[in-house]
């Protein structure tokens, strides 16, 4: 099954994250947000999965920035939309194999996950 890395490059986790899986000799496909997008569809699977909460990186500069009436009574809906809108809200990064998805760099949750 192969194994799918979503993030942004220039992201330094995403770099500690590619730099973990190098080193294991893992094959896998990334994804670049900034680049290629990301769909509601995949958002409200994953979302599904681990809820929009854990998905929405609150601690970014690009969702502090946003205007407080942009931040403040989300829901799914405006979150996944706001992800969409601006995939650097989105914590990173996200592993997927088949339906199961881990969301941020856990070297030991990872070790487990691959293993």
């Amino acid at each position: 099954m192969t194994l799918h890395l979503f993030g942004i490059k220039a992201c330094d986790t995403m770099k500690k994250a590619r730099v973990f899986l190098d080193g294991r000799g893992v094959v896998y496909v990334f994804h670049d947000y900034k680049l290629e997008g990301v769909t509601p569809e995949r958002l409200g699977a994953w979302a599904a999965k681990v809820g929009w909460e854990r998905l929405l990186n609150r601690s970014g500069t690009t969702f502090r920035k946003l205007a407080e009436a942009d931040r403040a009574d989300l829901t799914e809906t405006r979150a996944i939309a706001l992800m969409v809108a601006q995939p650097s809200m989105i914590k990173r990064p996200v592993l997927a194999r088949g339906g199961d998805i881990l969301v941020g760099f856990r070297p030991e949750e990872w070790a487990r996950f691959l293993a």
